[in-house]
């Protein structure tokens, strides 16, 4: 398979001088009547400004010759080439795609909407004008394959898919690692180069986002609960320890566990508590 290859143009200001000199010939030849030589010399002027070339920085300019590829100017300047040749100009710049939202389903067929950015430049010239109809449009359509693709390969969380390690909304630079390496191996053979590629933006889509939503905020309120409950049974653990242990009070069983009914209710209740003053005796 062809690669692209850098060739060194004759420098634009030696030709410039060189058609300046044509000029003057061909005028000087049409003054003294000198037909035949003043003619070619304005040939050869035309044919050499129609080889200017201008290549700026960060840019390329790749030739053709009735269909063969004649190499790639990578250096900045100004630059005299054949002027028969087809000069197209690449550019060697970082560029972003920004990606909207597309709906796809993840792996256990929950309707999503996920969007990408991704940073690229063209690294191969010839793989980028010869091998692909129009590397830019390219790039547009396989990273969105690429992102179709890693949205069907894992949940959007673990709240269904309770086996996954790594979900879509948490799975942080592993799933950006591997958005990376799909999209790379999809751009490689149009020669474009792969800078950075991340998820940018993940929701569920409209028609369950609410019962999503709902769904997230019960497991919350679940996973609270457990952790006060469980806050909660170390205090009351402590409390009897303490009081067993400095001797404040003597309580049998049975007021052990009013006592435990009456601090988990207090702990774990969802409003204050309103205190009760007994003034009898603990019997009363």
């Amino acid at each position: 398979m062809k690669k692209e290859f850098t060739v060194k143009p004759v420098s634009g200001y030696l030709a410039l001088f060189f058609a300046i000199l044509f000029l003057g010939g061909a005028i000087g030849g049409f003054v003294l009547q000198m037909i035949l030589p003043g003619v070619l010399l304005i040939l050869l002027f035309f044919f050499t400004i129609f080889g200017f070339t201008v290549v700026y920085p960060n840019g390329s300019c790749v030739m053709v010759l009735f269909g063969a590829y004649k190499g790639t100017i990578r250096d900045n300047g100004f630059f005299w080439v054949n002027p028969f040749y087809i000069k197209r100009r690449v550019s060697l710049r970082a560029r972003n795609f920004n990606s909207e939202p597309i709906k796809v389903n993840d792996k256990i067929g929950n309707p999503i909407k996920i969007g990408l950015v991704l940073v690229w430049r063209v690294s191969e010239t010839y793989n980028a004008v010869f091998d692909v109809d129009d590397f830019q449009h390219f790039v547009l359509v396989q990273s969105d394959a690429a992102l179709r693709k890693l949205a069907g390969l894992y949940p959007y969380d673990n709240f269904e898919d309770h086996d996954a390690v790594i979900a879509l909304r948490s799975g942080g630079e592993e799933v950006n690692s591997e958005l990376e390496r799909e999209i790379r191996e999809r751009l490689q053979i149009a020669g474009i180069e792969v800078i950075e590629a991340r998820i940018n933006y993940i929701a569920y889509a409209e028609e369950i986002a609410n019962a999503m939503l709902r769904r997230q905020q019960a497991s919350a309120v679940v996973s609270a609960r457990f952790k006060i409950v469980e806050g909660a049974v170390s205090m009351v653990e402590m409390a009897l320890e303490q009081l067993s242990n400095k001797n404040i009070v003597e309580l049998d069983e049975e007021k052990k566990a009013a006592m435990v009914s009456n601090l988990m209710v207090v702990l774990c209740g969802d409003k204050d508590a309103t205190p009760v003053v007994n003034t009898g005796t603990l019997h009363t």
